[in-house]
This record gives C-alpha cells, structure tokens and sequence, in this order.
C-alpha cells in the first residue's frame, strides 16, 4: 500500500474539493481530510470551516504538485 503524502493545505473544505476535483480529472486520486488545527476551530466536530489537506499518494505527488503549478502559472 503505497503511503499518503499531504499536497497542500488550504483554509476550507470547498477550496480543498475544487483542488481534488481537478486531480480526480486528471487520474490522480487524492483525499480531503481536515487537519487538527481545523478541526481544533470546531470544537472537533466535521465542519467545512478550518483547514484541510488535500492528500495523495506519494508515488503521485510530484505529478500533483506539476498539476497545481501549472494552474497557477495560467490563471
């Protein structure tokens, strides 16, 4: 089983679903989870506020960052 490696963290649950929508469109599964600093603003319970990670697998890791940067560079 390969190991998750984190991508990216942003400040909320919807900023981190456009990133893993983008990925899921290009091949590269991916993964939302809120991050305890996020989930600390909440009190612990789920919550789209607070931070979240966006996490994928290692081997796919340099090609999602490549994916990031090059929406990016054209926005």
């Amino acid at each position: 089983m390969a190991e998750l490696a984190v991508l990216q963290v942003v400040q909320s649950e919807p900023e981190a679903e456009v990133i893993r929508g983008l990925l899921e469109s290009e091949g590269i599964p991916s993964f939302v989870q809120q991050t305890s600093l996020g989930a600390g603003m909440t009190g612990g319970l789920p919550s789209a506020g607070g931070q979240h990670a966006i996490l994928v697998d290692e081997q796919n890791l340099a090609a999602a960052r490549r994916l990031l940067e090059e929406q990016s560079a054209s926005s």
